[in-house]
């Protein structure tokens, strides 16, 4: 029977069965052989000469495995159960009890393999209990195997409560018992914990100290449970009984191993095979410069055919396991953190924390939407590296640059308290590293600009925007586009804020300089002329704005195509000017334009393609195309929801507005309903004093007490 490392108490339940075994049949016996070295293997066959009284087991000189062997093939000596128990290293399948010549000391040997003593009988059942499943298959049939899956909650929330001695199934009970994977070890060490500190501490502080930190956590699973009926020998912290097994792999396969160490730094669901199939020694030294990765070329012959036995070997021992589509690797957190304290207390965290930020910054593309499917499942491993700080400043520089193309991604999917983080941390390393002035240092200082401004945080915001601009002059030059792009950043803070001249004013001189460095007809002129007759149209001046996306249009048709993504851009934003002036055919009539363009080349779940087929569904509402509008909104709601989540800002838009038609079309509770599910996310995710917050919370009132109203 193959044993997992989570069953912690099997050993009891067998000593409990044998106890049972042997008072209702006096003519069964049940032994166990302590089978984890060479030594306790002697030591168990000693015990079992004596259980049983053999003659002659004090014998000095005698083989005590053989003596016991002719009493096991004994059928007159009745039946028996012979438990091997811990049989987890390899060689002692086939280690010989010793030497076979006399001269050389006692003849308690032969060259006969250990397990060999354990006879193969009609009167005689043998229980084999391993980690590994290949030690195991080495040694009984396929159809043999029995796998010991990890605990349901249930059964995991019913040892705790045993352990406890506590009733009921509390809902701290089940968030600890969650953290612990259900592992039972793990289980009972946290219950003997919190026991013998009661009543001055409870499993609700056990959890917050547990969850407040890998330190913390490491801490607590390295305490030891003492239990008479455990195994004196075997260590009762789960941190260490996965070490034991972590440190025999090292030994006898050490590539599986280094993989191990790699994975036990990347988010513990969802491992990429790519991210991990690299070489692994190849940075067993430390970069104190700059990885260039032109350089470091990796080809199927440096990775070899080992790599499928590593992972062979990782799942034997539980390590690690693999997704439905065997894509992806999963790991539970308390292996990593086992691994993890195993090499810091080892001088090794260094060395795999550089190769995890290296992989990782190798593979996280760009921020475009075709490379979104990509960010989003790699996503969860650059937030695991937000909190490590490498020691060499070439792998600080390529986490820093790492960061900064997370923080693009957050920003784009509502994610702005990551965007936050990582923008701080990218602009700090660069900052330190390379100076205030560095490109990339800049470039990560308008990021943290950014992140600033989607918090509503102007002040910060436009303080580094300018800070950016005056260094950029000074370095690069007033009508750089460099510089010139940060000015259009500043004044889109400033349209942001409602400080309409400021940001017409920036607007203008943006598109001036542009409009003489690089011609009218540049695609940096024509995004000026499009933000600045975006201002005109937010201030109401319609005649301003529809003459400047119409002079844009044209151009950008002619200069670089009727479907391009700035032509498409300007042509949607006529359709709002249009929309906002009451003007719906023309309106519908751009909107289905631009949305049929999108789809066909961006796709239907483009975010693009769902801004204009959730503006044509506003405009359908407007006309009161009830019918119409529901059909789209539903439409891009369930695919928001799908491609950004629950709580995206797009998504909560779509739900508003969705509420807006139900209620307008007579389905008033249901709109209600809506409209309250979307204010409380809303305030959750931007802030209760955010405009869109504001505006949809004071509209839920209104709603309300109309409905209250028509019910009295």
């Amino acid at each position: 029977m193959a044993r997992s490392t989570r069953n912690s108490i099997s050993r009891r339940l067998a000593i409990e069965y044998s106890h049972r075994v042997r008072s209702e049949s006096p003519a069964t016996w049940v032994f166990w052989v302590h089978a984890s070295n060479e030594a306790r293997f002697e030591q168990s066959f000693r015990d079992i000469a004596d259980q049983i009284k053999l003659p002659g087991r004090r014998n000095p000189r005698v083989n005590i495995f053989q003596l016991v062997e002719n009493w096991l093939r004994d059928e007159r000596k009745g039946k028996w159960i012979c438990v091997l128990d811990n049989i987890d290293d390899e060689p002692l399948c086939f280690l010989a009890g010793g030497k076979d010549d006399p001269t050389e000391g006692p003849t308690n040997a032969s060259t006969k393999p250990l397990l060999e003593y354990v006879p193969r009988s009609p009167n005689g059942f043998t229980i084999i209990t391993s980690r590994s499943r290949e030690v195991a298959l080495r040694m009984v049939e396929h159809k043999d195997l029995v796998e010991v899956q990890p605990m349901e909650r249930l059964e995991a929330l019913d040892l705790l409560q045993k352990k406890l001695e506590q009733p009921g199934h509390s809902r701290e009970n089940r968030q600890l018992v969650d953290a612990l994977d259900f592992m039972p070890l793990a289980i009972v060490q946290a219950a003997s914990y919190i026991r013998s500190r009661a009543p001055r501490y409870s499993v609700a502080q056990y959890l917050n100290n547990f969850q407040k930190s890998d330190r913390e956590a490491t801490k607590l699973l390295r305490k030891e449970v003492g239990h008479i009926y455990r195994d004196w020998e075997a260590n009762n912290s789960i941190l260490v009984t996965w070490q034991i097994s972590f440190d025999y792999i090292r030994r006898t396969t050490p590539s599986a191993a280094e993989l191990l160490s790699l994975m036990s730094f990347f988010d513990r669901q969802g491992i990429p095979e790519n991210l991990i199939r690299y070489p692994l020694k190849a940075n067993k030294k430390l970069h104190s410069e700059p990885l260039d990765d032109s350089s470091d070329e990796e080809s199927s012959s440096d990775i070899g055919p080992d790599f499928e036995d590593d992972v062979t070997t990782l799942r034997h021992y539980s390590f690690i396991s693999v997704s439905e589509d065997s894509r992806l690797f999963m790991m539970h957190r308390l292996v990593q953190l086992s691994i993890r304290a195993w090499l810091k207390s080892h001088g090794q965290v260094e060395q795999w924390r550089e190769k995890f930020i290296k992989n990782l910054a190798k593979e996280f593309p760009s921020d475009k939407y075709e490379n979104w499917g990509k960010c989003r499942t790699l996503y969860p491993h650059v937030k695991c590296a937000m909190s490590q700080r490498p020691e060499s400043p070439g792998c600080l520089l390529e986490l820093a640059a790492l960061l900064y193309r997370g923080a693009w991604y957050a920003s784009e999917n509502g994610f702005f308290g990551d965007m936050m983080e990582m923008a701080l941390e990218s602009r700090k390393q660069r900052v330190k590293l390379l100076g205030a002035e560095d490109k990339t240092a800049l470039q990560s200082t308008e990021m943290l600009a950014i992140a600033y401004r989607s918090q509503r945080r102007w002040e910060e915001a436009e303080q580094l925007q300018v800070q950016v601009i005056e260094t950029r002059k000074t370095k690069l030059g007033h009508d750089h586009p460099d510089t010139l792009n940060s000015m259009h950043n500043l004044a889109s803070t400033y349209r942001k804020q409602g400080r309409w001249e400021e940001a017409e004013q920036l607007f203008v001189q943006v598109m001036e300089t542009t409009k003489a460095k690089l011609g009218e007809d540049h695609p940096d002129t024509l995004m000026s002329m499009h933000n600045l007759a975006s201002t005109y149209g937010v201030q109401g001046q319609w005649e301003k704005a529809e003459q400047l996306f119409v002079q844009v249009i044209e151009t950008t048709k002619a200069k670089l195509g009727e479907d391009h993504p700035s032509t498409l851009a300007s042509m949607h934003e006529l359709a709002s000017t249009h929309w906002k002036q009451g003007r719906w055919e023309k309106a519908e009539q751009l909107f289905v334009q631009v949305m049929e363009t999108r789809k066909t080349k961006l796709g239907d779940h483009h975010p693009h393609t769902l801004t204009s087929t959730h503006n044509l569904a506003s405009t359908y509402r407007k006309q009161g195309r009830w019918e119409e509008a529901e059909q789209l909104q539903v439409q891009v709601m369930e695919t928001r929801k799908t491609k950004l989540g629950d709580h995206h800002p797009d998504t909560l838009t779509s739900m508003a507005s969705l509420a807006f038609t139900w209620k307008y079309s007579g389905r008033r509770a249901d709109a209600v309903e809506l409209l309250r599910t979307c204010s409380v996310n809303q305030e959750q995710i931007l802030g209760p004093n955010h405009p869109s917050t504001l505006s949809n919370s004071r509209t839920l009132l209104e709603w309300e007490t109309e409905a209250l109203n028509i019910n009295a």
